[in-house]
């Protein structure tokens, strides 16, 4: 990627943000450069956390557009890419950040929910990736940032199914990163670990916790320099290597 577009990922003018009432989302929007000009389209279910989200961005942006979606409508999601894209008139940057913890615990006592967990993390997010990678592609440059987890990079015993359903995300992110690179568009996976927000909100925090303005600063570092990964905080990466590599029988017993 040219620095050239490394300095539009960063200071974005138009920027298109798939759940927008994301407190991470939020708060990489906090942290990126001020940019004249720059106009947000906030996409999401709730209408009162986009419109919180929206009132935060006053001064920050010009204009703010919020369209409603709902992750699960397939049908409905080129129609709120396209009309968030008319909105801006291009698209510089892109925040996927929608996505559902679902029940904690070795194994789901309800499996319609933990099914709809899966639905919305992988099957929804991906589509809407993949509308927005259409959009980018055919303009010839922007950025996708996707919230991924460390979560993706390991599958446990004690939440499998968030597991997966951001293994298959950050799967298919990597993967259409590669494909994207010759069209000058540029995914960049952002993998951040237990993050303090509502959707935690009175669960046990474990070590190298963050709050969302950590996720914010990472992602803006990583977009400047033109990351395609970006563990938040930073350290993870390594604790995540060696989970990934340490034998199966030894997660087992550890438990995690």
């Amino acid at each position: 990627m040219s620095r050239e577009g490394v300095q539009t990922a960063a200071g974005a003018r138009g920027v298109l943000v798939i759940g927008g009432g994301s407190e991470i989302a939020g708060a990489i929007l906090e942290e990126l450069p001020a940019c004249p000009g720059r106009e947000v389209a906030l996409l999401g279910r709730e209408s009162a956390a986009l419109g919180a989200a929206a009132e935060r961005l006053a001064g920050k942006a010009i204009a703010t557009h919020t369209i409603p979606l709902e992750a699960l409508e397939f049908g409905s999601h080129r129609a709120a890419i396209d009309r968030a894209a008319e909105a801006l008139g291009t698209i510089d940057l892109v925040i996927v950040a929608i996505g559902v913890l679902g029940e904690r615990g070795a194994f789901p006592e309800d499996i319609p929910a933990a099914a709809e967990v899966l639905q919305i993390n992988t099957a929804g997010a991906g589509s809407l990736l993949l509308e927005s990678a259409r959009v980018l592609r055919g303009q010839g440059h922007g950025t996708i940032v996707v919230l991924s987890s460390v979560a993706a990079q390991r599958a446990r015993a004690a939440n499998a199914v968030y597991c997966a359903s951001k293994a298959g995300l950050d799967s298919l992110a990597e993967g259409l990163g590669d494909a994207l690179q010759p069209h000058g568009v540029n995914v960049m996976v952002v993998r951040p670990g237990f993050v303090r927000t509502r959707m935690t909100a009175g669960l046990a925090e474990p070590p190298m916790s963050c709050d969302p303005r950590t996720v914010g600063l990472a992602t803006v570092r990583g977009l400047e320099r033109g990351a395609q990964n970006v563990w938040a905080p930073s350290r993870l990466r390594w604790l995540m290597l060696a989970i990934r590599l340490a034998p199966r029988g030894l997660m087992r017993r550890l438990a995690l």
